[in-house]
């Protein structure tokens, strides 16, 4: 057995004894984070899946791992032997987790499910009840937060790193009285953020209790005559945090122990207080509603307002990009020059080369996702992730794709360069085109203002569409300003988003296609949402590319581009060349320049 496998059987053993007919574990922690820190990865510890989205079930008789089709191979390799079966997510035939459980409960009239209440969403309580209702069942619903904390003995505690101050252009006051405003529309007394980076937005704080995430893990409660931050946890030794939160009291926003929040608002009954849907946590809903506090549910004013960014951010995310384009130039640089050196180059080498690089950058404060360095069959994994030891080294022929982003003191970058390392075979160049048309077809979009998303993803995956291929992730996510790589609410993909995209929304663009045990391609750029021109027929909105690197035009089959596409490219790759090449050495700016040729001169 091994040590998942036991870890599933204590686990088991404790249901047991309490009771419980089914567990449920989210991949999320108290406040509705894509990224957890280390003390909520809960199913990575019990059931050894690293991938970053994915929620657990178990039952005395069955364990499942719910993941999207971004996993599926890497969950079918990682829990083998584990005694935990896959299920999958965004298929046709998906079975979402309530309905599975009122399948397999059906015999119970009242089973009892328990969560850990503090890492799970208000809303599923609902969701469960729902679920069971046509199979005449009433399941009983226990919030028992912490509780894999009885079996996972060295859990890490809740981090606490140093706070400091960002001037994003616009004054935390001004974002305050923002949300005193919408509290008055709305008829509440007061606000509850519980999402990190809408508090961090806020307050103008960043810090680093998130791997990648510059966070900070904690509540913020705005009335209309009060702003309170539950943010205290272990007694602050670094002179940063002691300037901020001097510098936060000044401006009359009180500091409060970050466990303190229920015990802050028990004496508040009667209170009305406006909570976010998605984020709220089942735990904290269930204490405020026993407080006598009345909760009105929706979605905060703050994600809309942090994914337009003013001219500050917007400027901000164009310099940082220039610095991380020469470090990827560079990288980009080295890597070729050092395979045809015969030097051998492992995956987990290229991204610790490419860590450093950026390192080297102004204003650098880490990564902003783990790195991607795949080659070959890795890059068929969207998700993969790259391993320290027994890495596979890179060779002179196929593809190689690195995802990988900075985070920087005045922006937040993202980019994927799928890369030919020497010889290709036709298909790997019909892929490697089709995708980067796709990426160009979105990149050149026009379109009337009030547009989502989800209107213009098919002009990515139409090229792909054409010759009956397809990828099962999202086109493009909204990305943040120093903050999250992941944000919304706009999104660019298939699920119905009304969310329209407004100047000043940044968004990725990345189609891809994966081949199980072949290759992978994905071509990404950050794009910034801007004004065009307005006429009799409307306002009409495009892009403007925000990433600053070469696509390699080695591999692409330029037949399948038509000629606005290879002006797009032309003129893309002129801007990274003028931009780029007064910041590098003179070898590398000759090279760069060969990379950024004109193809309509070829």
């Amino acid at each position: 057995m091994n040590v998942y496998a036991e870890r599933l059987a204590s686990l088991r053993a404790l249901m047991r004894s309490r009771d419980w007919d089914a567990v449920i574990l989210t991949g999320s922690d108290p406040h509705g984070s894509e990224y957890p820190a280390e003390r909520y990865k809960q199913i990575r510890w019990l059931t050894g899946f690293t991938g970053e989205a994915a929620d657990v079930v178990v039952t005395h008789d069955h364990a499942g791992l719910w993941t999207d089709t971004r996993y599926f191979i890497q969950a079918n390799a990682q829990l083998a032997g584990t005694g935990v079966e896959l299920h999958k997510t965004r298929v046709p035939e998906q079975v979402l987790i309530p309905e599975w459980l009122a399948g397999a409960l059906a015999d119970n009239p009242e089973p009892v499910i328990a969560v850990d209440g503090a890492c799970t969403p208000a809303f599923m309580e609902d969701e469960l009840i729902d679920a069971f209702e046509p199979v005449g069942s009433h399941p009983f619903i226990v919030s028992a937060p912490d509780f894999m904390s009885l079996l996972w003995t060295d859990r890490p505690a809740v981090p606490q790193t140093p706070v400091f101050t960002v001037d994003p252009g616009q004054p935390r006051g001004s974002k305050i009285e923002m949300l005193r405003s919408f509290c008055r529309s709305r008829g509440c007394d007061g606000i509850l953020l519980s999402a990190l980076d809408e508090i961090a937005w806020t307050l103008n704080v960043r810090a680093s209790d998130i791997e990648y995430n510059p966070l900070v893990i904690s509540y913020l409660l705005v009335t209309d005559d009060a702003a309170v931050w539950f943010v205290l946890k272990d007694p602050v030794e670094d002179a940063d945090t002691e300037h901020t939160f001097a510098e936060l009291g000044a401006e009359g926003i009180a500091l409060e122990s970050y466990d303190g929040l229920e015990e802050y608002l028990a004496t508040s009954g009667g209170l009305r207080l406006f909570v976010d849907e998605a984020t709220l946590n089942l735990q904290l809903a269930k204490s405020l509603a026993r407080s006598g506090i009345s909760l009105v549910w929706g979605r905060t004013p703050v994600g809309p307002a942090k994914a337009v960014k003013n001219a500050a951010e917007a400027e901000g995310m164009r310099a940082a990009h220039v610095r991380d384009g020469v470090a990827m130039v560079r990288f980009l640089y080295w890597l070729e020059k050092s395979l045809r050196a015969d030097r051998t180059i492992s995956e987990w080498d290229a991204a610790v080369k490419l860590g450093k690089l950026r390192a080297e950058a102004a204003g650098y404060q880490g990564d902003s996702f783990e790195t991607i360095s795949a080659y070959g069959p890795g890059a068929a994994l969207p998700h993969y992730v790259t391993p320290k030891t027994d890495a596979p080294l890179l060779e002179p022929r196929g593809l190689y794709l690195c995802d990988s982003g900075g985070q920087y003191l005045d922006g937040t970058t993202d980019i994927t360069r799928t890369v030919p390392l020497g010889e290709c075979t036709e298909l790997e160049r019909e892929d490697y085109t089709l995708v980067l048309k796709g990426h160009i077809d979105l990149a050149m979009a026009v379109f009337p203002a009030g547009t989502p998303g989800c209107r213009i993803d098919a002009l990515a995956r139409e090229p792909l569409w054409r010759a009956r291929r397809n990828f099962g992730h999202g086109t493009g996510h909204g990305v943040g300003w120093f903050l999250g790589v992941h944000e919304g609410p706009q999104d660019v993909r298939q699920n119905l988003n009304p969310t329209p995209l407004e100047p000043g929304m940044i968004i990725s663009d990345e189609p891809g296609i994966y081949r199980e045990g072949m290759h992978g391609v994905r071509h990404e750029n950050l794009l910034l949402c801007v004004a065009l021109e307005e006429n009799e027929f409307g306002r009409w909105l495009g892009f403007e590319p925000l990433t600053l690197c070469p696509f390699d035009t080695s591999a692409l089959n330029v037949e399948l581009l038509d000629k606005a596409e290879i002006e797009w490219l032309d003129a893309y790759h002129e801007k990274v060349f003028r931009t780029l090449s007064p910041l590098l050495d003179d070898e590398t700016a000759s090279w760069l320049q060969y990379k950024c040729r004109k193809l309509l001169t070829l």
